[in-house]
């Protein structure tokens, strides 16, 4: 098959314009860390904490609303067995940022922290804190991986490019602009990839509605009294287990993602950070609207009537990928190619703030606190950007396995979801956890996960629960087990605590047994709930680092 020249072109004008922007803004950055009294290296992470609403708002939307959320969102919709109750993108992320606005942002961003591993840092100590970012580091990568395979699909359909070429030229740019100029060129990129993806993709609705293939095929079935609204889909009663868990799965598991606490970290004040929570809750919302219409477009649709004929993507295998198939054969080429290009800016948009995120991690809590104390500011910005191009590269290796972009979208938030969710809620509002319980917390949810088993890697179950059902030769669980983890987790953190603190408050276990420190982190809790000060030479620098 040919190249599609004219598609190609299109896009890489895109890019281009992406990584210009990316570069310009990191000159902005390297002036603001010039002026800049305090630490640099923070600069290149939490913008100079003062990115105002509207950017925010831009940026925050623009993380979520990636090639998964697009993606995965339409192939739930497409796929008969599912439907739009099974769509949770929307509906789950409106949920996760109203639930961060008035849980989290407030108390991370009052104590004016660096990344969402601070509190754990300060309550637990190092070892408990690279714990936590394990999990938390194969989420970014698989994050990557999804968007990057929702990519690659789109672009070897629409501008009939190799698979490999349209992922690794999108890390690419992804990766160079990220490297350059951190999150002041997050946010300045993520404008214009959030404006575009709302403009491109809104745009090509009403000419997918009015093709011939699906304008007819609905006509067709109104005449035969069929049912048009097979893509609506239901909920059985004996799925309802899976419907919950999978739904509580992207809305409480995405309130552990250090890319939204980055956004939160950045605003100017606590207040200006729950606004942009709430704000950016409605808009991620509407940006779902259109994978909803596509995938009920291509469940309606007479495939017989396109070039792609029959039998329909479904039975080919091909439902991951339905959205660009639809953009491909039923929509005009021109406004194809204003579908992948939304596809494209949703994926760099998504995967430049996963990069960041895991690099300042990895940058703050691991490397400046173990490897390096006495590292210098300049280090610092190289190790963050050299982590920057680590995880680009692992998450782009991992792209290439083709595997369904809605259950990479789904694993992403697993792991933190059961382990991260819980130990964050606790060590952000119960002042009585303590190392000992986050510890028996973090090793019985990691524990019980790995028991029940995970299609989606070949894992098979060690435990199974109410429900389950063996499907081709594969174990499905059906039964909420990852809700029930959390809840595990959630209930055992401050129990195990309270109960450990008792015994050596009341003598019954000798206080030389507390390897852990615990009565001595007891006696500083206040000292910890005290937000850090800044000198007026850091409020000034502040002050003068607005976007």
């Amino acid at each position: 098959m040919a190249v599609n020249v004219a598609g190609l072109v299109a896009v890489a004008a895109f890019y281009v314009v992406v990584l210009l922007t990316g570069i310009l803004a990191s000159r902005k950055s390297k002036k603001v860390e010039k002026k800049c009294i305090g630490k640099k290296s923070e600069v290149s992470i939490v913008g100079g904490r003062n990115i105002n609403v509207l950017i925010g708002v831009f940026t925050m939307t623009a993380t979520w609303v990636g090639g998964g959320y697009i993606m995965g969102t339409s192939e739930a919709v497409y796929t008969p067995s599912q439907g739009v109750v099974w769509a949770f993108g929307p509906l789950a992320y409106l949920l996760n940022f109203v639930l961060g606005g008035l849980f989290l942002a407030k108390p991370m961003r009052s104590k004016c922290y660096v990344t969402m591993l601070d509190p754990f840092q300060h309550r637990y100590g190092q070892m408990f804190t690279t714990a936590i970012l394990i999990p938390a580091l194969i989420s970014d990568i698989l994050w990557v991986a999804c968007t990057l395979a929702a990519l690659g699909g789109t672009m070897s359909i629409i501008l009939e490019l190799p698979f490999v070429i349209s992922i690794v030229i999108s890390a690419a740019v992804s990766i160079v602009y990220t490297f350059l100029g951190g999150l002041y060129a997050v946010a300045y990129t993520d404008i214009i990839q959030l404006a575009f993806i709302f403009v491109s993709l809104w745009l090509c609705i009403p000419f997918i509605i009015i093709s011939p293939a699906v304008s007819g095929a609905l006509q067709a079935a109104h005449f035969n009294q069929s049912s048009v609204h097979s893509w609506v889909g239901t909920v059985q009663l004996q799925d309802a287990g899976k419907w919950t868990d999978s739904f509580l799965l992207l809305t409480l598991g995405g309130l552990a993602y250090q890319s939204l606490h980055q956004r939160i970290l950045a605003a100017a004040s606590s207040s200006k950070a729950q606004i942009t929570c709430f704000a950016a809750a409605i808009f991620t919302f509407i940006m779902g609207i259109p994978s909803v219409i596509i995938g009920a477009v291509a469940a309606s649709a007479d495939w017989n009537q396109t070039e792609y004929g029959l039998p329909p993507p479904y039975e080919r295998g091909e439902a991951g990928i339905v959205l660009p198939l639809v953009l491909s054969y039923i929509a005009p080429s021109w406004v194809s190619v204003l579908g992948i290009g939304s596809i494209a800016a949703a994926v760099m948009s998504s995967m430049d703030s996963t990069l960041l995120s895991s690099a300042s991690m990895f940058t703050q809590n691991i490397y400046k606190t173990t490897l390096r104390k006495q590292a210098s500011d300049k280090e610092l910005l190289w190790v963050v950007r050299v982590s920057v191009v680590l995880v680009g590269v692992a998450g782009t290796s991992l792209a290439f396995k083709k595997n369904s972009v809605l259950a990479l979208w789904l694993l992403a938030a697993d792991l933190l979801y059961c382990i991260v969710s819980p130990q964050l809620f606790c060590v952000v509002h119960l002042r009585s956890a303590n190392s000992y319980g986050a510890i028996f917390a973090y090793t019985a949810a990691l524990l019980l996960r790995v028991l029940s088993g995970e299609p989606a890697i070949g894992l098979p179950p060690l435990i199974l629960y109410p429900g389950w059902r063996e499907e081709r030769g594969v174990v499905n669980q059906y039964f909420p087990f990852r809700t029930l983890i959390a809840l595990i987790s959630l209930v055992t953190l401050p129990l195990v605590s309270w109960l450990v603190q008792l015994a050596f408050t009341r003598q019954l276990l000798p206080q030389s047994w507390d390897i852990l420190g615990v009565c001595q982190q007891q006696t500083e809790a206040v000292e910890e709930e005290i937000p850090i000060q800044l000198s007026n030479e850091e409020k000034k620098c502040i002050h003068n680092t607005a976007l």
